[in-house]
């Protein structure tokens, strides 16, 4: 009968629209997906930075002047000391240590040893650290997680 064009809907050009593919990505599920991850991050991130809530007491006292850095006496693997990047020898490391204590005797000492060190070596540089004058001695070790080092409260040096 010839009415091989005419469609079933009637022939609308607007239908030819609806029926063809999209060509465009649906970006609302990422967004979707953004968004609960930036929540999960938000509520999570003060849990992270902080151990037991505490509500501090506010005081009219002046601020503590910060404390001065500490110096750290560092033992490499082969049992060498170190003061800041300079190696100390048996010949040096007294004078030098007694030169630092003469400075500052309230100078807070940290020691650091290489794990595979021997306990008698850093016990001998602690020792050596006391003799020279210094009262606050701490070592230094890292934490179980290995992200962050941990020093305990200085504390007097053996003699």
């Amino acid at each position: 009968m010839g009415m091989g064009s005419v469609r079933a809907s009637g022939g609308d050009d607007e239908d030819d629209l609806d029926s063809a593919p999209m060509s465009e990505i649906n970006v609302t599920p990422m967004v979707d997906v953004m968004l609960v991850l930036l929540i999960i991050f938000m509520v999570a991130a003060p849990l992270m930075t902080t151990g037991v809530p505490v509500q501090l007491p506010k005081t009219t006292a002046a601020k503590v002047a910060q404390a001065k850095k500490p110096l750290e006496i560092s033992i490499d693997k082969e049992g060498k000391p170190f003061l800041a990047k300079d190696e100390l020898t048996p010949e040096t490391i007294m004078p030098r240590l007694k030169a630092l204590a003469a400075e500052d005797p309230t100078q807070v000492m940290l020691v650091r040893g290489d794990k595979e060190v021997p306990y008698g070596k850093i016990m001998e540089v602690m020792g050596l650290v006391g003799q020279a004058g210094f009262t606050k001695v701490s070592l230094i070790a890292q934490s179980p997680g290995g992200a962050l080092p941990a020093a305990p409260a200085a504390s007097g040096a053996p003699r």
